[in-house]
């Protein structure tokens, strides 16, 4: 049964994971938001389900909520043209403006951030004390791990081993039970940790503030822009979008300032090598 049981596991993380709900199949007419994997399925599923809900009737089409086994594979398809809206951090954002003709929409007030975390009490002070010490970070090509790893080469801590997992929550569990001595996680994904997990863990460097998850519009959908942006906007003040943004801490919509993208370009850069397009 052990055996069945990893085959079935390796099995679903080679795939794309729907977590809509579909009856039958998908019609022509359907509308994919892609979530980039920051956290669970289950719980992008429990975080989008109120706005896909919204879109589904503001825009008259079957929407659905997708996202992928992690944050390369997620970029890969989103160049792919699988998504008619992505959602993803600035860096993937204005790799996708470049690379794959998607029009930015909106972003969230919040601001977005890099942490370094570990256990509270794990006596790690600073940098130094990371040295020969496991960091735990998201997939290669997610902006918390690519400045979490620019980090510790300014700290001159070369000497790490880093992990890579599928979940920020994850990333907090795994540091509790030793499994790591520091976390690479982003500031949202941080406060909505479960309470009893976030109390035992300490914040040990932030990054600045940075582009983070961008609503990104593809580019066959452009004449359907208009339109998104209203329903998103309307959806903001919905009792049902006050409580998203609110449970979630993002502040609210807002419009990308000017440069603000461009300023991701580095970090787009690490994600086309890893996807290995020139």
């Amino acid at each position: 049964m052990k055996t069945i049981a990893r085959w079935l596991s390796g099995l679903l993380i080679g795939l794309t994971l729907p977590i809509a709900p579909l009856q039958g199949q998908a019609p022509a007419d359907s509308f994919k938001v892609g979530v980039a994997p920051h956290t669970s399925a289950r719980f992008i599923l429990e975080q989008y389900q109120p706005l896909r809900t919204y879109l589904t009737k503001a825009l008259g089409v079957e929407v659905e909520i997708v996202t992928a086994p992690d944050f390369t594979e997620f970029a890969r398809q989103a160049v792919g043209q699988k998504y008619d809206v992505a959602i993803t951090t600035g860096h993937q954002a204005r790799m996708l403006q470049m690379d794959a003709a998607y029009l930015p929409l909106i972003t969230y007030k919040a601001d977005f951030k890099a942490l370094v975390v570990v256990r509270s009490d794990a006596g790690i002070k600073d940098a130094a004390d990371l040295k020969g010490k496991t960091v735990i970070g998201l997939s290669p090509s997610s902006l918390v791990t690519l400045w979490g790893e620019s980090w510790l080469r300014r700290m001159r801590r070369t000497d790490v081993t880093l992990r890579y997992v599928s979940a920020a929550d994850s990333v907090g569990q795994l540091l509790l039970v030793g499994e790591g001595s520091a976390g690479l996680m982003s500031l949202p994904n941080f406060q909505n940790l479960a309470p009893e997990v976030k109390a035992k863990l300490r914040v040990l460097a932030e990054s600045p503030a940075m582009a983070g998850r961008v609503y990104m519009l593809n580019g066959r959908q452009q004449k359907r822009k208009a339109a998104i942006e209203a329903a998103i906007g309307a959806f903001s003040k919905t009792p049902e979008g006050l409580q998203y943004l609110e449970k979630n801490n993002l502040g609210g919509y807002r419009k990308l300032r000017g440069g603000e993208l461009e300023a991701m370009s580095p970090y787009a850069v690490e994600v086309r090598k890893i996807l290995g397009l020139k």
